[in-house]
């Protein structure tokens, strides 16, 4: 698509965390023609040469054929983490609401489809060196975002062994934040029970280290701009891994924090606490995506720069910087996903 002009795009997914920043992205590039922004909820917020639909990718009946028809590629981000306690909720929206996207995207006769996939599709991998797009993706299969992930993984294997015509981009990213998306990712993984000193790190008197937990981090604008050079190039296929340096473990979280006290606590007591509030549904985030983040492999994202010319702008450090002053201040953004509440 690289030279082309008024292309049209659609982006599921499109008032989330990293839609909204592939949304406003693909919106200000004089390549974009227009876009198609796809979510159960319209939003207010209206940038230039977008317009929106609503649609339930749950739903068996949704007529995503008809919404993508004309289109010259389509950007699949919709995800619902929760209810982590009902899997099979998850499952209906996550695997077989993209089934239906990837076989809408074949009816429509969209030549490009580009996947939000993630770090957490990869088999458990090392923390001391960074691992290519070739690693197994057989994900950690006790956590559900990780079964996931790492089915759809499979499913575009044999999608573009049955549509070698069709481009497809499968984005593996690193944890992405940005100031946005504060208050919706408390939602998510903190509930609406967390204590207020965990929902202000700055207040904590120490910072648990505990082993394996070292991963790392992205600004979801660097990622949504992979996504629009994605888009872009006709030549992208693929996995591209994404991710911004430094690694982050206790000892940047702590200077980031303020809390320069770490207290080293054993993977099993951290696990213990997690299981115990998850299980009394005090913390929506599971045991299970906690085992399965110890596990995940460090990112090389040499592809990404070299055939993508792909450069994050910000830093693991600042990205986390930008998310907690986020969080503190109960951030977030113009989408019913996104809005903001303060922090307790």
């Amino acid at each position: 698509m690289s030279g082309a002009t008024s292309s049209r795009i659609v982006v599921t997914g499109a008032t989330g965390n990293v839609g909204t920043s592939v949304v406003r992205l693909l919106s200000e590039d004089p390549e974009t023609g227009s876009v198609l922004g796809l979510a159960r909820r319209i939003p207010d917020w209206s940038p230039a040469k977008t317009e929106w639909a609503t649609v339930d990718l749950a739903a068996e009946r949704a007529d995503l054929t008809g919404l993508f028809s004309g289109a010259d590629a389509v950007v699949h981000l919709a995800w619902a983490f929760q209810p982590t306690h009902d899997p099979a909720t998850t499952w209906r929206t996550n695997v077989l609401g993209s089934i239906r996207v990837f076989e809408a995207v074949a009816a429509a006769g969209v030549p490009a489809l580009v996947h939000a996939s993630s770090v957490g599709a990869y088999s458990p991998g090392p923390k001391d060196r960074a691992v290519d797009e070739s690693w197994p993706t057989h994900g950690w299969p006790d956590a559900a975002y990780c079964r996931e992930k790492a089915y759809l993984e499979r499913t575009l294997d044999i999608f573009e062994r049955d549509h070698p015509g069709i481009r497809v981009v499968r984005m593996r990213p690193a944890f992405l934040f940005k100031r946005q998306s504060a208050s919706e990712q408390r939602r998510i993984f903190g509930g609406k029970y967390l204590p207020g000193p965990l929902a202000r790190p700055d207040l904590l008197p120490f910072l648990p280290d505990i082993p394996g937990l070292r991963m790392q981090a992205l600004h979801s604008d660097d990622a949504a701009d992979a996504y629009r050079l994605a888009v872009r190039s006709a030549d992208a296929r693929g996995p591209f891994n994404l991710a911004a340096d430094p690694p982050v473990d206790a000892e940047l979280l702590g200077e980031l924090v303020g809390t320069p006290r770490r207290v080293r606590l054993p993977r099993s007591a951290a696990r213990s606490a997690i299981a115990a509030a998850w299980g009394l549904r005090l913390l929506p985030a599971s045991p299970h995506l906690f085992d399965a983040v110890l596990r995940l492999p460090l990112l090389d994202c040499g592809r990404a720069r070299a055939e993508l010319g792909w450069r994050p702008e910000h830093t693991a450090t600042e990205v986390l910087a930008e998310f907690l002053q986020g969080f503190r201040e109960g951030a977030g953004g113009p989408t019913e996903p996104l809005r903001g509440r303060k922090a307790g």
